[in-house]
């Protein structure tokens, strides 16, 4: 007849052991979570975002009741090519390269109302504004103007839309860039004639004023230019030794300016 084997048979203990060291560690896995450098993390709870934004480093959940979501805070670099119209109905073509990063206080409330990871946040975040901002800005301004003072706009666009996104206060605008402008040929002559028009007329304004300028210090200088001053001045230059000597200050108007005198 076979022997039954013991309850404290050690081989029983060491499986014990070991299954209960194996559920501590998967345990233990499940609990710890790393939240890489550049990022936080949202943990929700039976799908409900619960708590803060997670830190980047060594965090810790619920296993298998929180699940963990990350998002990247870091600056994040986006060209947008664009078509739109300008104040004068012409169309434009140029690119927008937009600087932004998620506010990382922001990631629970991006997640639970937009976006569930970090691929969703331009789509449905940036790129509505921007382009909402670009088309607002270039329909005020003609071609024209806007081809001369193209970096003044790009800072206008930059604005507005810092300003749109400041509304919803999801992510931080950090720079924003308009390249590769491209318009109708017939319209660039256009305005390469309206600029050297315009160097032209600064050049004659400011000839203009120049002469202005000289007529008025003319003026004054020959308005303070009375007997007293003039006597003055041709005793600072008077050498001491030519027979030239000034009329006095004061003296009868029928009196010669000047008298010329020789030595006996």
């Amino acid at each position: 007849m076979q022997t039954p084997r013991r309850i404290n048979d050690p081989a029983n203990s060491l499986a014990v052991v070991v299954a209960v060291v194996l559920s501590a560690l998967l345990f233990l896995g499940q609990a710890l979570f790393i939240v890489p450098a550049g990022k936080v993390a949202v943990v929700t709870t039976l799908g409900k975002v619960s708590g803060g934004s997670r830190l980047p480093g060594l965090n810790l959940k619920v296993p298998f009741i929180q699940s963990v979501y990350p998002f990247d805070v870091r600056t994040q670099v986006k060209p947008e090519e664009f078509a739109t119209l300008t104040k004068d109905l012409q169309v434009i073509e140029a690119t927008a390269t937009v600087k932004y990063a998620v506010r990382p206080n922001e990631a629970g409330r991006i997640y639970r109302t937009i976006a569930g990871n970090d691929r969703e946040i331009y789509p449905r975040i940036i790129q509505p504004s921007l382009l909402k901002a670009l088309k607002s800005v270039f329909s005020q301004y003609e071609l024209v103007t806007i081809a001369t003072e193209w970096n003044d706009i790009s800072a206008l666009v930059e604005r507005t839309v810092a300003e749109e996104l400041d509304k919803f206060d999801y992510v931080e605008v950090r720079g924003l860039d308009l390249t590769g402008l491209q318009i109708a040929e017939e319209y660039r002559a256009a305005i390469e004639q309206k600029q050297i028009a315009e160097q032209q007329l600064l050049r004659a304004q400011t000839e203009v004023k120049i002469a202005e300028q000289e007529a008025l210090r003319y003026d004054t200088l020959n308005r303070s230019l009375d007997d007293q001053v003039l006597y003055k001045l041709f005793l600072d230059k008077w050498d001491g030794q030519t027979e030239v000597v000034p009329a006095l200050p004061g003296s009868n108007a029928s009196t010669p300016p000047v008298i010329v005198g020789r030595r006996s």
